[in-house]
């Protein structure tokens, strides 16, 4: 019974891992509100999202993502266009300075995003949405989903309904079906995480093993050599 508990569980994770989705926004938080972000999508959901002029030229659209990102300020990193199942999916990969600076840029329409310092602790706030003002195109494809995915760069003390809670130990999704994110059903997230980066505690925390580790080979060397000098 155990063991079939077990296979569950892990074919339930895997099923996690392997979700594809149409749309995705994923980003790579620091603590100082630095970091980058990966925007995935087919083309047609990005002229509904961010309003991307979509004329079925790869390259234009290359240039058109690139160009942006760029006026957003970001720094973009790649832009390319892929094919799955028959499909194309623009992706565009970029770093920022700021992440409270990408609210309702040309880039982030479609982005509500506040990250806040509160004590000891952040609270990255936010929703995303359609946005109103993107007229209408040429119908976009309903089917499939989408997500707002954050990589977070320290302990993750609670978060606003993660799809799927905290995943690997600092990652929160939140996603809905792309047919009600095309109705414009908005997609709220939140949480609250520690201001010290895992990184650099994991650091400091080395660094003080470390230490300690030679102040005590010290003290035995110390003790070893009064030894001998009192034999002696």
């Amino acid at each position: 019974m155990a063991a079939r508990l077990a296979l569950a569980l892990l074919l339930a994770a895997g099923l996690h891992s392997c979700i594809r989705y149409e749309y995705e926004q994923e980003f790579w938080l620091e603590v100082d509100g630095s970091g980058r972000v990966n925007v995935t999508g087919r083309p047609d959901l990005w002229a509904a999202f961010k309003g991307l002029a979509v004329d079925g030229d790869e390259d234009a659209l290359r240039q058109r993502a690139r160009a942006l990102f760029e006026q957003s300020g970001l720094r973009v990193r790649r832009v390319l266009v892929t094919h799955r199942g028959g499909r194309a999916y623009l992706f565009v990969g970029a770093a920022f300075d700021d992440v409270n600076r990408l609210d309702h840029t040309p880039a982030f329409p479609d982005l509500a995003i506040a990250l806040r310092p509160q004590g000891e602790r952040l609270h990255l706030q936010g929703r995303w949405r359609r946005p109103a003002t993107i007229a209408d195109g040429p119908r976009a494809e309903d089917d499939g989903a989408m997500a707002v995915r954050f990589h977070l760069p320290s302990k993750i003390y609670q978060h606003e309904n993660a799809a799927d809670g905290v995943e690997r130990g600092n990652i929160l999704a939140w996603r809905q079906d792309v047919a009600a994110a095309l109705r414009g059903t908005e997609l709220a997230f939140g949480a609250v995480m520690d201001r010290r980066s895992i990184f650099y505690s994991t650091v400091g925390l080395f660094a003080g093993a470390v230490a300690l580790a030679l102040v005590l080979l010290g003290v035995m060397v110390w003790v070893v050599r009064r030894k001998g000098q009192q034999a002696a």
